[in-house]
């Protein structure tokens, strides 16, 4: 990879296209990239059909950040994660992925450089199609007590609750750029 291309972040969001799947806690991936873009002055998200994803490309001291929200349902992000990778030539360990994870209290927060899936599909895809699982996650908790009376596709796909996304944007988000602040200097 050239000097040039490894100053390059690609933060991803995973969510769901669609009205219907606004404000879901599956589309917590979406939601964050919205407040980040809002609270650090990125260029608005724009469609780019080849990539099948919003994009919003931006300068973040001396790295450019390619901010994508697939425009694929969850369990096909990966296509849309290789294809930016591939055009952009980003390495792995520079692909940041927000998401949704279930097995999490709400408002917990996990970073972790490699792994697994933990069964997770958008992940599960990514992880297919990249041939590794070498790039970062920022897993955002869901779970409430909800959750054990719900089938989990159910529950995934339920709003946030008012309460919820106040804490969601007041607390979590916050902390949530901190550490994609944290990842990005690294």
């Amino acid at each position: 990879m050239n000097k040039k291309n490894s100053q390059i972040i690609l933060v991803v969001g995973l969510g769901n296209p669609g009205k219907e799947y606004e404000h879901t806690r599956h589309n917590v991936g979406f939601v964050t990239l919205d407040w980040l873009a809002e609270k650090l002055n990125w260029e608005h998200f724009k469609e780019q059909k080849k990539f099948r994803a919003m994009i919003s490309e931006n300068k973040w001291r001396d790295k450019k950040i390619i901010a994508a929200k697939p425009l694929t349902f969850m369990n096909n992000s990966g296509e849309t994660v290789a294809s930016i990778k591939k055009f952009y030539q980003v390495a792995d360990e520079k692909i940041i992925i927000v998401y949704d994870e279930l097995d999490l209290p709400f408002g917990k927060i996990r970073i972790r450089a490699k792994g697994s899936s933990a069964g997770h599909n958008g992940l599960n895809s990514i992880i297919e199609k990249l041939g590794g699982d070498k790039f970062w996650r920022i897993r955002i908790g869901i779970r409430n007590e909800r959750a054990e009376k719900m089938e989990a596709a159910d529950f995934v796909l339920s709003k946030l609750t008012k309460e919820e996304k106040n804490i969601l944007e007041k607390e979590i988000l916050p902390e949530v750029a901190k550490e994609t602040e944290k990842i990005i200097k690294s």
